[in-house]
């Protein structure tokens, strides 16, 4: 079967774990397009998921089966009459300062939920032909950055130390983006290490089973759809609640760290991009919008959308959180044929305005 065939894939089996969350939702819909079945596996886990019930936006073609990607016996049970031709990965724990507190449940869902999956798919003789998997920018720390003149550095971890002091950033030298061709991972947070680990995992036994692998390295995303009720990630989403209610945004250390913000419309292309397209290869493809803002430029956009007052500098910081982040889209459209299409502004208005018609929205 050729990916590029869409005859073929409409007969063709899509197995999508994680895939009733947030990204999960929103590809969905292209899935079960191009796809004669699509079957998602989620433990529908409550600090997402206010409730147990079938998330609204998962599509309604899409076979849910609710079960947890670290046992055994969720495999044995899904793979019993489902043997996909295609696998998205995206169940993880995503909170980087939650990972700090609770490393074992990060690295039992992305690790062992990684190795569990790919146990049950060569004991059930259901090896797919390819397996996309949605890491993130974490896996890169704080990436690489350049003094004038000379070559990339690596930096490290900005421990806790360096960070109480007050040192944002590292002296006379500027990052540069991120890019799996050019800079190493570093990662500096639990939460990127285990997504490295992940990616590490998955790669080696895809190469020595005939599977394909295709990492999409995934930066900062947010928009429509995402859970407002899990305090471990969003910060987009917390800062237009905040100010709906009509409070200042808190900015953490100087809230001149840059972020890539990219919408999930974006994200939700880019990874059916990287089912269909017909050799991604294995080298991690990173995603992004494009652009780079500081956390302060988004403040003030979502501030100004709602009449909120300005946002403010707090000083604080978190353990785990890297300076600045964005990722160089080139490779995404040379092997996907895909590019972002909406800036930040397109995006805040596309988040409030779903924000303001959710029901009984809290901070």
């Amino acid at each position: 079967m050729s990916f590029a065939d869409a005859e073929k894939m409409r007969s063709a089996t899509v197995l999508v774990t994680g895939g009733a969350g947030f990204i999960g939702a929103a590809i969905s819909g292209g899935l079960a397009d191009a796809f004669g079945r699509v079957v998602v596996v989620d433990n529908l886990h409550p600090q997402v998921h206010p409730t147990a019930d079938r998330p609204v936006g998962l599509d309604p073609r899409a076979d849910l089966r609710v079960g947890d990607v670290t046992m055994s016996a969720t495999w044995d049970t899904v793979l019993a009459d489902v043997h996909p031709d295609v696998v998205v990965h995206l169940a993880a724990e995503t909170g980087t300062g939650q990972s700090l507190s609770e490393a074992s449940r990060h690295a039992m869902v992305n690790v062992v939920g990684t190795t569990q999956m790919l146990d049950g798919l060569l004991r059930h003789q259901a090896l797919p032909r390819r397996i996309v998997l949605t890491s993130s920018r974490a896996v890169y720390g704080e990436g690489a950055w350049k003094r004038q003149g000379g070559p990339l550095f690596y930096p490290g971890q900005r421990t806790n130390s360096i960070l109480e002091a007050g040192q944002w950033d590292f002296p006379d030298s500027a990052p540069v983006a991120m890019a799996a061709e050019d800079v190493m991972p570093a990662p500096v947070s639990v939460y990127g290490a285990t997504k490295l680990a992940q990616e590490h995992v998955l790669t080696s036994w895809a190469q020595s089973v005939d599977v394909e692998p295709v990492i999409l390295r995934l930066q900062n995303v947010y928009g429509p759809g995402q859970s407002l009720i899990n305090p471990y990630t969003g910060i987009m989403s917390l800062f237009c609640r905040l100010a709906k209610a009509g409070r200042s945004i808190p900015l953490y250390e100087d809230g001149a760290a840059r972020r890539d913000f990219v919408l999930i419309d974006d994200v939700a292309r880019a990874v059916v991009a990287g089912v269909m397209s017909a050799a991604p290869g294995a080298v991690p493809i990173d995603i992004g919008s494009g652009e780079q803002q500081t956390i302060a430029r988004a403040a003030e956009l979502i501030a100004a959308r709602y009449g909120a007052p300005a946002p403010h500098v707090t000083g604080q910081f978190r353990q785990g959180d890297v300076r600045h982040a964005w990722a160089d889209v080139s490779r995404a459209g040379e092997v996907l044929s895909w590019t972002p299409e909406f800036n930040l502004d397109a995006g805040v208005e596309r988040l409030a305005a779903w924000i303001d018609d959710q029901p009984g929205v809290s901070i």
